[in-house]
């Protein structure tokens, strides 16, 4: 459920680091920074399935978006570099795991810091809260890989999308129709920061709205 991360300057620690022989990511001592500029250039919110995240590390995972083991040569590459929540990361056992916990060392075919290919475009959701891709291999990366469609993020989309309604119906009242200003407005509630942070779920809204308003296919 992804929304477009604009990648921001490294750390002045990592480019650092990154010069010194024999670094890798696990004798990078400064991770505090890279946690910081990960979760501020992301809104506060996941890579995977933006939940609200904060820059410590019993709230996020600095997530490789290629993995280390298959690609050791971008481990300290900034590009490659996400904040992910804990998808339930030693949580309880009756809910399942997902995003950066579920997906370890397997490769998925979407970064959503690639600038030559935006996520946004190639992801869907439906009213129930299920989220899903038209490309197979994108598709089987939400369900087999990343796991966001586990019933927990389902409920949680749904739930924001009903509140979403709500609010447009107290615009207008029930019976009225939405008109095309408020739901404008709306989307740009969703797609704006305020202090830095991007609403959790954002884009889930967005899409809904754009979609409402024909500019989703």
């Amino acid at each position: 459920m992804m929304k477009q991360i604009k990648k921001s300057q490294e750390p002045p620690s990592l480019l650092a680091h990154r010069k010194k022989s024999h670094a890798n990511y696990d004798n990078y001592p400064e991770k505090e920074d890279l946690r910081e500029a990960l979760v501020k250039e992301q809104g506060y919110i996941c890579c995977y399935c933006m939940q609200r995240i904060a820059p410590n590390s019993d709230k996020m995972k600095i997530e490789h978006c290629q993995p280390q083991k298959k690609y050791p040569e971008l481990q300290l590459d900034y590009q490659n570099l996400l904040a992910s929540c804990k998808g339930n990361d030693g949580g309880p056992k009756h809910l399942a795991r997902h995003c950066d916990t579920s997906k370890g060392e397997q490769e998925i075919m979407l970064n959503p810091a690639e600038q030559s290919k935006n996520c946004e475009s190639l992801i869907k959701y439906k009213s129930n809260g299920l989220i899903y891709s038209d490309a197979p291999k994108i598709n089987k990366a939400l369900n087999d890989i990343l796991n966001l469609n586990t019933q927990t993020l389902v409920n949680n989309r749904k739930a924001i999308l009903d509140q979403v309604k709500k609010e447009l119906i107290n615009i207008k009242g029930r019976n009225a129709a939405w008109s095309s200003s408020d739901i404008e407005r709306k989307i740009e509630e969703y797609q704006s920061q305020i202090n830095g942070k991007y609403k959790p779920y954002c884009q889930v809204v967005i899409y809904f709205l754009n979609k409402r308003i024909g500019k989703n296919a």
